[in-house]
């Protein structure tokens, strides 16, 4: 039986994985792996599976120490072959890095220990073999730090002071009157190395370990570890992604950007993340390594001349103190540059993507360390793959699967209104690091922005740079902007990803922690004040500007019109008023799957001819506020069926429990007595009789209108004289009548009798005759069980998969938030079932019943209208079980779109590669 293998070694042009094996290796890994394979130039390495640190927190560390011993020690040697370095050796000394990398991008959310192998002792070595001492001693303080903060857990003891490290730094740099990192001499680099060490020893009550491969096993563990830390935890929450995929480890040569003016660091990207131009644009620093680009530490130069020229525009600088002091590296490093261009160019070939990737200059040699699929927002996710497939790189399968659904509600939240604009205070700039428009109360730090958001308040996450811990903040934030960083760093990065508005770089911002207060050019806000945000053009404006709806146009128009050319599944919206009805339709649904009755009645008219009805001891009471009712109920009908015209709308009756509706405080009940002419101790009488123990399974829906009938008539003459009305003035209506809530077909028959009953009395008082159908909401399991009987009878059903999703598990709506955290965080759920369609067990119940009714009922349509007909991967399972369409609510219907068209793709991939299987085997039996 053959071991199992655990380590895969890269290097040399050569690799023991590729692409392909993104799942075991991790992005890093499978693609360090690959561009090896095409000759990509990347520093030899190895990499530690992802099964590897599932085996980690199963077994724990000792147990998977042992099992990887022998093998990290010949990886070692592997790169110490390869880079002609030894690893511990003062005389030739090889330095690592090691870095985490789950199969999906999680950027800044684990960890990295760059410079590892460093002591007393190598150190010296490297200086003397460099001839650079102030490198080595950069290096050997940088990696102090690094692994102090990772490994060692040195972290700030409040979230108003800043890191220790930092603080150390910058009491050093005070000493001597210098505001840049690069500025410190010989002297005060091995002065902070000294510093760091005592720090450490005092907090952790341990000495900083010299020994390289302890330091090694200290790291590997460190970043298994952080796949479980609480912002790696809320990131996998956030994205969708099991925590069973583990992460990677990557050992890779440290290659060295800060070596001096020869050296540098970078991110670049093929394409623009934040607009998806076809722009190669990023950011470098000359004398620099990776983590002072990322972490926003250094606001970084452009890597090329438009960029460049772009970003001074946009900070107020001349073009004579640009060129002078912040060229492009197109300008300061022209070859380099020109490799760098060639070789993006070649790695957004062969991934036939737009890629992001990390790069060393090491005196003079350019590097690659890292590239992948790049984060974008939901604007350029679209543009970038319309742009593919306009160049003939994808195809139109390719470039339907290539967008996110969920990302698509990017593109449908407001912009700002361009007058409320003009009138804006500008009150600095910054650079456009994600696009957008953000307004809501300044916060200073990540908790407090969950707790203010809480409250129902919009915020504003103000930073001098961010950080991985920030993360939670960033989630709730409508936006976010830092003093520091660039288009490249962690809240730039982030902020994309999960298409938050972000401003990086505003130089002109400073803030006060302690104080929490925010001045600009002399004008101080405090906490709770109110900023805009224009991540588009990166200004900073004063106070609450207006925003305005966006529009379905462009190339996401064009996307929208790639899906329907794909796509079986047809997507509605549930909708109750004209104007929701205007916007769905403008987002492409073509109808309405469930239109609500009751959410008409609570204006105030219609309200008080409600609580009438509700409250009448007698029919003829009863229906002498239905006709008051009736008139404002028709005028609703006729307006959607009008906005929805030639499309089906589900109407449907009413279904809550009547208690709803009554009044249950003193004024409401008073006014309804004056309103009756009957005391108020019979209002409250009557209010007290219709008091449920369990509303949600009492006298609602259907049971409704088979107790008091009057009802459905009302509401079905309200339905069809709208539709005659509107089929009179030259319209074609088409209402579908649909009954809640039945658990057995003759609850649905006598429903029936009542509708046809009124709508032919109607047909013959007005001779003209509407088409209208007559179906009913499955939301009872028993109804599921036996569908083929009411198939007979009911011409469409809708699955109500809110309440299905209740009664099936027993789970109750309102009160699930009780216990669903818990059964998250134990893995008792994996997904709320009520925002993610449970397949094995609800989807059970819809395909068996879809299947019953169209055995009786071929012609059977059947959709869902819950909350489910928006989550993309509920779509997917209704066209696979073969519903004829989703309903979700309006600014949900591109995403059902997308997932509808994705799930009709799918099915085309399967089959094309069935076909090509075929051919393979035939032609293998023809040999």
């Amino acid at each position: 039986m053959t071991a199992k293998k655990r380590v895969y070694t890269f290097g040399n042009g050569k690799a023991e994985g590729n692409a392909d094996m993104r799942n075991l290796l991790g992005g890093k890994g499978a693609n360090c792996a690959e561009m090896n394979l095409i000759g990509v130039p990347v520093p030899p390495g190895f990499t530690i599976t992802t099964e590897v640190c599932n085996e980690y927190f199963q077994k724990g560390k000792e147990a998977v120490v042992a099992l990887l011993k022998d093998d990290v020690e010949k990886s070692v040697k592997h790169i110490e072959k390869l880079m002609n370095n030894n690893f511990g050796d003062p005389k030739n000394p090889l330095l690592v890095s090691v870095r985490s990398g789950a199969r999906a991008s999680m950027p800044g959310m684990m960890d990295t220990i760059l410079n590892l192998g460093l002591n007393d002792e190598v150190v010296k070595g490297l200086a003397k073999k460099t001839g650079n001492e102030r490198f080595a001693y950069d290096s050997y303080r940088r990696f102090v730090q690094m692994y102090g903060d990772v490994v060692l857990g040195m972290k700030p003891a409040d979230k108003t002071e800043i890191d220790p490290f930092e603080a150390i730094i910058e009491e050093v740099k005070k000493e001597r009157d210098i505001k840049l990192d690069n500025e410190m001499n010989v002297d005060e680099l091995m002065k902070l190395v000294k510093l760091f060490k005592q720090a450490i020893k005092k907090r952790t009550g341990k000495e900083f370990p010299s020994d390289p491969i302890e330091q090694l096993w200290g790291a590997i563990c460190a970043v298994f570890d952080s796949w479980m830390n609480e912002r790696a935890i809320l990131y996998r929450k956030m994205e969708g992604i099991p925590s069973e995929w583990g992460t990677a480890v990557s050992v890779m040569a440290m290659v060295f950007g800060n070596m001096g003016n020869t050296s540098a660091t970078g991110v670049c990207f093929s394409r623009d993340a934040a607009t998806g131009e076809n722009i190669f644009n990023g950011e470098y620093l000359v004398n620099a390594q990776g983590e002072d680009v990322v972490a926003g530490i250094r606001t970084p130069q452009q890597i090329t001349l438009e960029g460049s020229r772009r970003w001074a525009k946009l900070q107020g600088i001349s073009e004579e103190i640009r060129k002078t002091k912040y060229p492009s590296m197109e300008e300061s490093m022209p070859e380099i540059f020109k490799q760098l261009y060639d070789i993006q160019g070649k790695l957004e070939d062969h991934y036939k993507d737009m890629q992001d990737m990390e790069f060393t200059v090491q005196e003079g040699k350019l590097w690659f360390l890292q590239t992948r699929n790049g984060k974008r927002t939901g604007f350029a996710m679209v543009k970038i793959a319309m742009d593919l497939l306009r160049e003939d790189m994808i195809d139109e399968k390719t470039a339907i699967m290539r967008c996110e659904p969920n990302k698509l509600d990017e593109l449908l939240h407001p912009v700002f209104d361009k007058i409320a604009l003009r009138r804006a205070k500008v009150l600095t700039h910054g650079l456009p690091a994600s696009p957008g428009a953000g307004c809501g109360h300044i916060v200073f730090f990540a908790d407090d922005a969950a707790k203010v958001h809480a409250m129902g308040k919009r915020v504003i996450l103000v930073r001098i740079e961010t950080s991985p811990e920030d993360l939670a903040g960033m989630a709730v934030a409508e936006g976010i902007v830092t003093c520091r960083g660039g288009m490249t760093s962690h809240a730039a990065v982030v902020a994309r990803g999960m298409g938050k508005c972000c401003i990086t770089g505003a130089g002109e911002m400073q803030v006060d922690y302690k104080k929490k207060t925010l001045t600009i050019n002399g004008e101080v806000l405090n906490e709770g004040d109110y900023l805009s945000l224009n991540g588009s053009t990166g200004e900073v404006l004063k106070g609450r500007v207006d925003t305005k709806a966006a529009e379905v146009t462009g190339d996401f128009a064009e996307l929208m019109y790639l899906c329907d050319k794909y796509t079986k599944l047809h997507v509605r919206t549930n909708a109750d008023t004209p104007r929701d009805a205007a916007v769905a339709r403008s987002f492409g649904a073509e109808g309405i799957g469930l239109c609500r009755t009751e959410h008409m009645f609570f204006e105030e008219k219609k309200i008080r001819a409600m609580r009438e009805m509700i409250l009448s001891e007698t029919k003829e009471g009863r229906e002498a506020a239905l006709n008051k009712i009736l008139p404002y109920q028709m005028i609703d009908f006729y307006e959607i069926l009008k906005t929805m015209d030639n499309c089906p709308v589900n109407i449907r009756l009413l279904d809550p429990p009547l208690h709803e509706f009554v009044p249950h405080d003193l004024e409401g009940q008073e006014a309804m007595a004056k309103e009756m002419g009957i005391t108020v101790q019979e209002i409250q009488r009557r209010v007290a009789a219709l008091n449920e123990a369990n509303p949600m399974l009492g006298h609602r829906g259907c049971r409704l209108g088979n107790t008091y009938p009057e009802i459905t008539a009302m509401q079905t003459k309200a339905i069809i004289g709208a539709a005659i009305k509107l089929r009179k003035e030259g319209y074609d209506p088409r209402p579908e009548i649909m009954v809640p809530l039945i658990g057995i077909v003759n609850e649905f028959d006598a429903q029936e009798k009542v509708i046809r009953e009124t709508a032919s009395q109607m047909f013959k008082e007005e001779g003209i005759v509407v088409r209208f159908k007559i179906g009913t909401m499955i939301e009872i399991p028993r109804a599921a069980l036996t569908a083929d009987k009411i198939a007979k009878h009911a011409e469409y059903f809708s699955f109500g998969t809110n309440d299905l999703t209740q009664m099936t598990f027993g789970y109750s709506r309102d009160d699930i938030a009780s216990f669903l955290p818990t059964y998250l965080e134990k893995k008792i759920l994996n997904v709320d079932p009520f925002q993610v369609l449970d397949q094995e067990g609800v989807g059970q119940l819809i395909q068996m019943a879809v299947n019953k009714g169209r055995a009786v009922r071929p012609e059977l349509i059947c959709g869902i209208c819950g909350e489910h007909g928006g989550e993309p991967t509920s779509v997917m399972f209704c066209h696979r079980v073969g519903l004829n369409y989703v309903s979700c609510s309006p600014f949900r219907v591109p995403i059902a779109r997308l997932a509808a068209a994705q799930a009709a793709v799918e099915d085309l991939i399967k089959e094309d590669e069935e076909k090509k299987k075929r051919k393979a085997e035939h032609e293998a039996a023809k040999k």
